[in-house]
């Protein structure tokens, strides 16, 4: 069996829930969805990436609803991308046999086709003869509401209240109470096509025959390579670092050009654990980080819109909380309330599942730095600034210099309590010396002389209390010897030197305490409790962390083998989750953005090391 196979067992014997890596994703820049290696959507929001679900099997395998579609007989089963594309083809080898499903949402640019987020699942055999089954199950509402299916011509339609949905196919299909499905059989050259489509709302049901299925492909397939071919990466890694780009691409939200953190919920942590949280927001710092990688690779309109997103929710009237919230809806909503869903069972029975995010009321000072790095990029890279921006930038700033001595939550969104945390400091100093940056370059008004004297003041204490002397190392917090490896970033940010000695004895320290085969754990729970029970895996984005520090640090043998080990971590597609288990498994929201764009930045920086 080779990389990125699976065995398909017969129906009977299938497991309940499969790998979190077994998946890939699809989407119309609006919504997505992940299909497994079996051929099963198991995961489905719609209309848009934090609407209820319509499949969510992969949260609970008897209540969340799927669309499975399949060889009905054992098979081996690979998946791959059809290249340089976000179309999704699932291949199934057989006794008798060879099957494949194609799968993606197709890109339009009318907006009233656009709302049909049409689902395509094209069906073919290539070789021999093969007997499938498609079974459509859809659970609305995270399975909360009921609906009916009718038949109405040639269109099964799910009808709940709030959202409808109609299924074509080319092949009969049944009605089996709740659901549908279709048992039939393909010959060598056959092929046979689903299409899954929202109507209503002057939406009407709309056939997808073969035809125009093959036309939907081609456009599809056109769109991405045309979207990838402004990339500038021309380095070693160009597969994977083309396959983050787009996914990246697949997480923004086009309407809005809000960027989601994941496309997912309540993927777990830990196995059986309760850390298990919503990622379809939008986070000020996820998404100014990928802006980051994408300005590197030359995408400057998604940047462009992802300002004008933020343009729009800066508060004017800073409160305590400051002029940011740390993450918005898609849509730019400040309330998200937090909400479980018990009657689902989580992923391996890892509950709770939930729903909202309460993080959103936290500090988490960070952020600004983040932004305005971003923006000081998008300046350099993209396009000036306007007036508007820098009045706006002045007020964060403005903000920061009186604020950034709070305690707070930090970056990994503590909910135990609050602290003064070395990231959030530095990135408070990024914040003040970006914009000073930018003034400077471009000869624009600041109080330069204000902005100054905070931003060495921050120098200062975090050379002074962020230092442990006993650790020999830059530690999580003041008056503490606990280490995080958040602390990677200081050579990333130009706050240090990457050879400065007290940075070159962190990053030995951080090795031998926090490092495991290339791969790093955010902190020690047991160490800096954060209010939550259980253990956690190693974070993906940390590691790509650690690799660029390494390459800054000039080791650059060191730095090449630990991300050339971190890609044989991601799975079949090049695809991350937040986190990485024991036994190298897969864990946490899928795909995340903040691992992908990681991956990006420390690709470009090793290809210049390496020369």
């Amino acid at each position: 069996m080779v990389a990125g196979e699976s065995l398909r067992p017969s129906r009977a014997d299938a497991p309940r829930y499969i790998p979190i890596a077994e998946h890939g994703l699809i989407g119309d820049m609006r919504t997505a969805a992940l299909v497994g290696t079996n051929g099963t959507i198991d995961w489905y929001c719609c209309t848009r990436f934090d609407a209820p679900s319509v499949f969510a099997s992969i949260l609970d395998a008897d209540r969340g609803g799927s669309f499975e579609l399949a060889p009905d007989v054992p098979t081996r089963t690979k998946q791959f991308y059809f290249p340089d594309t976000n179309i999704l083809i699932t291949r199934f080898f057989a006794d008798n046999g060879v099957g494949e499903v194609q799968d993606f949402m197709p890109i339009v640019d009318d907006s009233r086709e656009a709302d049909r987020h049409r689902l395509i699942r094209r069906v073919l055999c290539v070789r021999g003869t093969l007997p499938f089954i498609a079974k459509v199950a859809p659970r609305f509402d995270y399975g909360r509401r009921a609906h009916t299916v009718s038949s109405q011509g040639c269109h099964t339609v799910f009808e709940s209240p709030g959202l409808t949905l109609s299924l074509t196919s080319g092949v009969p299909v049944e009605i089996d109470g709740p659901d549908a499905w279709s048992s039939f059989k393909l010959h060598e050259g056959d092929a046979a096509v689903f299409a899954l489509d929202r109507i209503g709302g002057g939406l009407e049901p709309r056939a997808c025959p073969a035809m125009e299925a093959e036309e939907l492909f081609g456009a599809t397939v056109r769109y991405w390579r045309s979207w990838l071919s402004h990339s500038r990466y021309r380095g070693r890694w160009r597969e994977m670092v083309h396959r983050s780009a787009l996914t990246l691409k697949l997480l923004i939200y086009a309407p809005t050009g809000a960027i989601v953190a994941a496309p997912t919920t309540s993927l777990p942590e830990q196995i059986g654990g309760e850390r298990n949280w919503d990622y379809r927001y939008a986070w000020v710092r996820d998404a100014a980080f990928c802006i980051y990688a994408l300005l590197r690779l030359g995408f400057t309109d998604e940047a462009k819109a992802f300002v004008h997103f933020l343009s729009g929710n800066v508060r004017s009237d800073a409160c305590a909380a400051g002029p940011l919230q740390i993450m918005y809806g898609i849509d730019g909503r400040s309330e998200l309330p937090e909400e479980e869903l018990s009657h689902l069972e989580g992923h391996l029975g890892s509950a709770p599942v939930r729903i909202g995010n309460n993080a959103v009321k936290q500090l988490q000072l960070d952020i600004y730095g983040a932004l305005i790095d971003s923006l000081y990029l998008y300046d350099k890279w993209g396009e000036p600034l306007s007036s508007e921006h820098w009045d706006t930038i002045g007020n964060l700033v403005n903000w920061v210099c009186e604020n950034w001595d709070q305690p707070d939550e930090g970056i990994w969104e503590t909910r135990g309590k609050t602290q003064n945390f070395l990231y959030s400091q530095l990135m408070c100093w990024v914040a003040i010396e970006r914009a000073m940056r930018i003034a400077t370059h471009r000869g624009l008004p600041a109080d330069m002389l204000r902005w100054g004297r905070a931003r060495d003041t921050i120098y200062r204490r975090i050379m002074d209390r962020g230092w442990s002397a006993e650790r020999k190392a830059f530690v999580q917090h003041e008056g503490d010897t606990v280490l995080d490896a958040a602390v990677l970033m200081m050579p990333l940010a130009k706050f240090i030197s990457p050879t400065d000695p007290k940075w070159l004895s962190t990053l030995d320290v951080l090795g031998e305490d926090l490092v495991s085969d290339s791969l790093v754990y955010r902190y020690d729970p047991r160490s800096s409790p954060d209010g939550l029970r259980g253990e956690e895996g190693t974070f993906s984005i940390c590691s790509f962390w650690y690799v660029e520090a390494l390459s800054r640090a000039g080791r650059v043998d060191e730095a090449r083998l630990a991300f050339e080990k971190m890609l044989t971590y991601g799975n079949h597609l090049g695809l991350y989750a937040e986190e990485i288990g024991r036994t190298g498994e897969q864990i946490g929201n899928f795909p995340q953005a903040f691992t992908h764009l990681a991956l990006i930045s420390a690709a470009f920086n090793l290809d210049r090391a390496l020369g």
